[in-house]
């Protein structure tokens, strides 16, 4: 099942607190970047962040998913209607996510 293109918008603006979101289609989901990082993603209607330290600190009750057959399992981001949680969430997460890759 894809993700629809209204979660993905309602997912965007609950992170509007935050500077530099970007969101790519691929594939019938939605990749979400911060600040040029690759943070998470929108898989069936499931907003997943990669399962970092801090994110698992700041969600120790959070399950872990697969996004899709084959990959790491990411985990579940619940509190998607508190913008504060998810601007704090996103900013703790940055120094952990590798570099972009070099094109």
């Amino acid at each position: 099942m894809a993700s629809s293109k209204r979660y993905m918008e309602f997912i965007l603006e609950q992170l509007s607190l935050l500077d530099d979101i970007g969101c790519r289609a691929m594939m019938g989901e939605y990749i979400i970047y911060y600040r040029g990082k690759v943070i998470g993603g929108i898989y069936d209607d499931r907003f997943l962040v990669k399962n970092v330290k801090s994110a698992a600190k700041k969600m120790p009750e959070a399950n872990l998913e697969l996004p899709y057959e084959g990959a790491k399992e990411m985990l579940m981001v619940d509190d998607v209607e508190n913008r504060v949680f998810l601007k704090e969430l996103f900013e703790a997460m940055y120094d952990e996510l590798p570099a972009p890759k070099k094109k």
